[in-house]
């Protein structure tokens, strides 16, 4: 796609900011003689919000389905309260245009890799129920597109805020199991080339992401 360069210095600046907080010191854990580091892998259900999509010049909307994923997060602690999270994954959604002029439009499928950052705050962090809430942002990079009936389609990549909601249940010292809920709010423009038209769709995409994994403390 055309933004690619662009997405991924984007993303790789994500990563190397988180990198970078790791060399952070880390008191806390330290005196607690664990590791500030957590590692989390989660089924994921992605359910996107598309009812406020439109489409320009020939009417109707864009519809995107759900998927069902995985991810992989990295947490890092700066205290016993205060983590940073970058959460990674890769989804595939069927794109469809419906009550256009030109009738249902199948507009294939793409895949998306939205890397998303939050900063969180865990409330019982030496609990055997640890529960928490983060905030931060995304950046959604579509990739891999079929354009399916269409002549061609063209999605930009996009940033979006995130808000999180999850819980760690302790197994044992190093084991927990993760259930944990985002929403983000994920706008993106669509260009798409069909029956000699050129169509424009603003897509509010907004997807939950409903996950449940394992979690490892290093």
């Amino acid at each position: 796609m055309k933004d690619a360069p662009r997405s991924a210095s984007i993303a790789l600046l994500l990563t190397c900011a988180f990198v970078v907080a790791g060399v952070l010191p880390c008191t806390a854990w330290a005196q607690a003689g664990q590791s500030p580091w957590l590692i989390r892998a989660r089924l994921l259900s992605v359910v996107p919000d598309d009812d406020s999509s439109s489409i320009t010049t020939i009417g109707g909307k864009a519809e995107v389905d759900d998927a069902i994923s995985a991810d992989v997060d990295f947490s890092y602690f700066f205290t016993d309260h205060i983590a940073a999270e970058l959460t990674l994954a890769v989804a595939e959604h069927d794109v469809e245009a419906v009550n256009t002029g030109l009738g249902n439009v199948d507009l294939g499928d793409v895949k998306l890799l939205p890397p998303t950052l939050t900063l969180q705050y865990h409330f019982l962090p030496d609990g055997k129920i640890r529960p928490y809430v983060g905030a931060g942002i995304n950046y959604t990079i579509f990739f891999d597109d079929d354009p399916g009936d269409a002549a061609s389609i063209d999605y930009d990549d996009a940033f979006g805020l995130a808000l999180q909601a999850g819980v760690d249940v302790e197994i044992n010292d190093h084991w927990a199991v993760n259930f944990d809920v985002k929403k983000i709010w994920l706008d993106t423009d669509v260009t798409v080339k069909a029956a000699g038209n050129t169509l424009k769709t603003d897509v509010d995409i907004d997807p939950w992401l409903f996950g449940v994994g394992l979690a490892y403390r290093f």
